[in-house]
């Protein structure tokens, strides 16, 4: 995750690989729920820096990595659409009714977009961070996404600049035994 970038714009072709490779993850019975907005217009990303508390993060000494991005790539689900597909014929029940969901499974096809997206960036010899921001619904407005659209963050991408780490990397990692388990979770 990078949180500062150098000046200058990325090459739209590239940029379209990018944030085309959000479309290309898994998707629950083929829904393709997924949508994708890519911001470049600076006053726009301006707008996302603010929405996502970007002056506290430039109060606290880092870089205006949010506005500084040369592009955003905006991943959204739509959960409707999943409904939607798992009401055809062939993905209901034997009752005729939609699947009892055990889990929600767009919220998955949305975060495996997000790194595909992360890591198509890498790929074409980019950087890029993933954040949240503070008002969904602004986000919705400002990019003007359908009702049953849900933005789920914003990945900046350009250009790696010098970058102050955050000091949530002193942690570390956990140990691996304690978080790599085979056969059972218990297993020693």
């Amino acid at each position: 995750m990078v949180r500062n970038y150098a000046d200058g714009p990325i090459d739209p072709a590239v940029l379209t690989r990018v944030a085309s490779a959000a479309l290309r993850g898994p998707s629950a019975g083929h829904s393709q729920g997924i949508a994708v907005v890519v911001v470049t217009d600076a006053h726009r990303r301006e707008a996302i820096g603010e929405m996502a508390g970007e002056s506290k993060y430039v109060e606290a000494g880092f870089d205006p990595w949010i506005s500084r991005a040369p592009a955003h790539i905006i991943v959204a689900v739509s959960e409707k659409i999943y409904h939607d597909r798992y009401s055809e014929p062939d993905k209901v029940d034997k009752s005729g009714d939609e699947i009892d969901w055990p889990v929600p499974y767009w919220w998955i096809d949305a975060g495996a977009a997000m790194m595909a997206v992360l890591l198509a960036a890498v790929d074409e010899g980019l950087a890029a961070g993933f954040l949240g921001v503070h008002s969904i619904s602004a986000l919705k407005d400002l990019l003007q996404f359908p009702e049953h659209f849900e933005p789920i963050g914003v990945i900046t991408v350009g250009s790696p600049a010098p970058d102050r780490r955050s000091g949530s990397l002193d942690r570390g990692r956990r140990p691996l035994p304690e978080t790599l388990h085979f056969e059972a979770y218990s297993a020693p």
